[in-house]
């Protein structure tokens, strides 16, 4: 009737591998990463092209340096 203890006659079930099972949590956690990254966003491919332009752009701004002293000049006429 119960399930509390095994029948004396059989096995217990067996435990799951300690490297199968972290193995399992590190996937479950990667995919909990993956979809709380891209909640509420409906094309995750674009948003992600978008940031690593916007990264690509940083970096050249700041590869060039502080802008020269020869930059906008304004004057009083």
């Amino acid at each position: 009737m119960g399930m509390c203890f095994p029948c004396p006659g059989e096995a217990s079930p067996p435990s799951p591998d300690l490297e199968e099972k972290r193995a399992k949590l590190a996937e479950a956690a990667e995919r909990r990463q993956k979809e709380a990254a891209s909640r509420g966003i409906l094309d995750v491919r674009s948003v992600e092209e978008k940031r690593k332009k916007k990264e690509k752009i940083e970096k050249q701004i700041a590869a060039s340096g502080p802008p020269s002293e020869g930059g906008l000049r304004w004057t009083v006429s």
